[in-house]
């Protein structure tokens, strides 16, 4: 079982019907739907085996499900105190599980209109855009994540955990000051009212209609970032955010602007170290951590007991974590024991 958090029922209902044409067992879980559709798809994730429940955070409050083996985030949470509340709920069993968390600067854009377009009182809007400063912050670190998400807390991991992707595949830093001079400068000369799409085509000297009409192919950093790819580019930009060297201009149109901080970048005053991932290592060493909880020898047998499982919960009307949680079938399964005692 597991949990898919998104942001809007529109997305919510879009990553069930994804999960679902690739055979997965998905269920969408939100405010939107009847009452009777919600309670039933609850019910039935709690009591049934491999069900994915794709929500919003309205779904996890009060749901004590021990065997619900990852979570993972669609979409940018508000705070890191939701998050960890949110990735608390797999793994309570003692088993290992997974936490997943993608986004990019679009729902940072989206997350800090909503808050500044929100009714809340001035000292509560900064509260909420301190904590998702903070979060970004975690989401760009290249420390051990437990480390970081606790000292988050108030608390300290005497060590690192040897389990986030920042353990298994440690990011190399590199030295992005020139990179983010460019960038920075090129915020500047277009008027600090862009978005990193239109950015990126200006410094990698994009040729395409709308450059040419606003007159920026004669900026100054027209094609200076022809050496780095647009995938570089946006994470440059994602991480110049998290670092607050840059901000959104959440009241307009989610457009780029400078910091106080930029110029300590922009006069050569400032290291910018950023963090390069390959991705494809880490799917690969993610792959080989989430491998069969089960050796191949006991699979057959622990495939069995689990269906019995779902008829003696089906029987007596209760989840099936009640009847047996899957470490204890696990430790039947290699054990096989020959008799009660």
């Amino acid at each position: 079982a597991g949990i898919v958090y998104a942001m809007s029922r529109r997305k919510v209902e879009e990553t069930a019907q994804y999960l679902c044409s690739q055979g997965f067992n998905a269920l969408p879980y939100h405010a939107g739907l009847p009452a009777e559709v919600r309670a039933e798809n609850q019910r039935r994730f709690l009591r049934e085996d491999g069900i994915i429940m794709a929500a919003t955070i309205a779904f996890g409050m009060g749901i004590d499900k021990p065997d619900v083996r990852f979570v993972a985030h669609v979409d940018l949470p508000k705070s890191l105190e939701g998050y960890y509340q949110e990735t608390g709920r797999a793994g309570r069993d003692g088993d290992p599980a997974e936490a997943w968390l993608c986004y990019g600067l679009g729902d940072v854009v989206l997350l800090k209109q909503m808050i500044e377009q929100g009714e809340a009182a001035e000292e509560r809007k900064r509260l909420e855009r301190a904590k998702l400063d903070h979060l970004l912050g975690y989401c760009e670190s290249m420390q051990c994540r437990r480390q970081v998400l606790l000292a988050g807390f108030g608390e300290t991991y005497p060590k690192p955990c040897s389990n986030c992707d920042n353990c298994l595949t440690p990011a190399a830093a590199w030295d992005a000051t020139v990179a983010s001079q460019k960038a920075l400068s090129c915020v500047y000369r277009s008027g600090q009212r862009f978005g990193v799409g239109h950015l990126i085509d200006i410094l990698r000297g994009s040729e395409n209609e709308r450059i040419k009409q606003l007159g920026h192919d004669q900026l100054s950093t027209y094609g200076i970032g022809r050496d780095l790819d647009e995938r570089t580019w946006r994470g440059v930009f994602r991480q110049l955010v998290a670092a607050s060297l840059l901000e959104v201009d959440s009241e307009g149109h989610g457009g780029l602007r400078l910091t106080d901080a930029s110029r300590q970048v922009l006069k050569g005053e400032r290291q910018v170290m950023m963090r390069r991932e390959n991705p494809a290592a880490g799917r690969e060493r993610s792959a080989q951590r989430t491998g069969l909880p089960v050796q191949p020898q006991d699979l057959v047998l622990f495939n069995a007991l689990r269906g019995l499982r779902a008829e003696l919960a089906k029987e007596q009307n209760v989840p099936a974590f009640v009847i047996f949680h899957d470490s204890t079938l696990r430790n039947i399964a290699e054990q096989r024991p020959t008799s009660i005692d």
